[in-house]
């Protein structure tokens, strides 16, 4: 399958942008430098091109009764213009994807991830019922993510919308520099900010309007490396590395997403076992107290024993220190609890500890 271009391909290699493949599309992966923009985001504001995320549609009068199904929250809690993470697992129980669900009240959008994407499509088609339509509008729609504290100053002063009234994971409709555009109170990043999706007609006009609007904040184009070691001061998961479909949500952390009390879905059996004997290894976050940069599939060891393996890991910016997740089992993956790395043959410190490893200070 060839390699895609967002249809901001153009704009980012005039900002400098080492580009790269992911999940089948040529994205950023860093404009100035990891540090500089993962600071930017922290400190100021920066913008994403997320574009390569797909974006299905569901409607039809049985609409909300297949995403129940299908999903693992409850989707019947979801009001017009309001946003739902969730994920959809297999019949083990396995993650077949994470994602979002938006509510129009008369249809849905659900955002994936992209390399998911056809085998997302392919699973919800066929679990499709009589009387619901599932439309990918993937390429219709270019998606930016503006995110930290001047986010939404940066974004009001191109929108008529109020956006302090939009509350988090709400959205709403109204224009960006005159486009057309949803709006919605999301992120990846553990920072306060945005996700806008317009039509890839008007992407590049309305990503310019949007760093003209931050230049008094400084705004910084951001890369898919700051995005990874801003998601990872957060512990959010990363599909394909921290979860897939050989993880159970329950052992990922992802029990309050589960809402196993909702009734039936695809994956409940599985998950309620889980839920009845206990999970035997738990997603946890640790730091690495020796200097090394942990990565995936690294040994955790405990005692001459493997008792884990890191599923993440990276040089957090904000803390100054190695952070890393990973499977640890029971009952190594008690906060406090001294382990080991293996590194390259050897063994290097690291501790359990709380998680999310990063808090926003305002």
């Amino acid at each position: 399958m060839d390699t895609k271009k967002t249809a901001l391909y153009n704009a980012h290699v005039k900002l400098g942008a080492r580009m790269v493949e992911f999940g089948g599309y040529l994205m950023p992966v860093q404009y100035k430098g990891i540090k500089e923009e993962h600071h930017a985001v922290r400190n100021s504001v920066g913008i994403f091109d997320v574009s390569h995320m797909s974006e299905f549609f569901v409607r039809g009068d049985k609409a909300v009764e297949y995403l129940q199904k299908i999903c693992l929250n409850d989707i019947n809690s979801l009001r017009k213009y309001q946003a739902q993470y969730t994920a959809m697992c297999n019949d083990n129980g396995g993650i077949i994807d994470d994602l979002i669900v938006y509510s129009y009240g008369d249809e849905y959008m659900a955002i994936v991830n992209a390399a998911n994407k056809i085998k997302d499509f392919e699973w919800m088609q066929a679990h499709l019922p009589d009387g619901v339509q599932l439309v990918d509008r993937s390429d219709e729609i270019s998606l930016f993510a503006v995110q930290g504290r001047n986010a939404l100053s940066t974004l009001q002063k191109v929108t008529n919308l109020d956006l302090s009234g939009i509350r988090f994971y709400c959205f709403g409709e109204d224009t960006i520099a005159g486009e057309q555009a949803f709006i919605a109170r999301t992120g990846y990043t553990g920072e306060d900010g945005f996700e806008v999706g317009v039509n890839t007609s008007v992407s590049e006009k309305v990503w310019n309007a949007i760093m003209e609007a931050g230049a008094e904040f400084n705004i910084e184009p951001i890369g898919l490396a700051a995005r990874d070691t801003l998601r990872m001061e957060m512990k959010y998961c990363l599909y394909g590395n921290d979860i897939d479909a050989t993880t159970n949500p329950l052992e990922a952390g992802l029990g309050w997403i589960t809402k196993t009390d909702k009734g039936d879905f695809i994956g409940r059996d599985a998950i309620m076992k889980m839920k009845e004997n206990g999970a035997g290894r738990k997603l946890v976050g640790f730091v690495l107290k020796d200097r090394a940069v942990p990565r995936q599939g690294y040994k955790i060891m405990k005692d001459g024993s493997e008792v884990g393996v890191v599923t993440s890991g990276t040089f957090s910016p904000s803390l100054e220190k190695s952070i890393g997740i990973a499977y640890i089992n029971v009952p190594h993956n008690k906060t406090g609890t001294e382990v080991h790395l293996s590194i390259r043959g050897k063994l290097m410190q690291a501790e359990v500890v709380k998680t999310p490893f990063y808090s926003r200070p305002y």
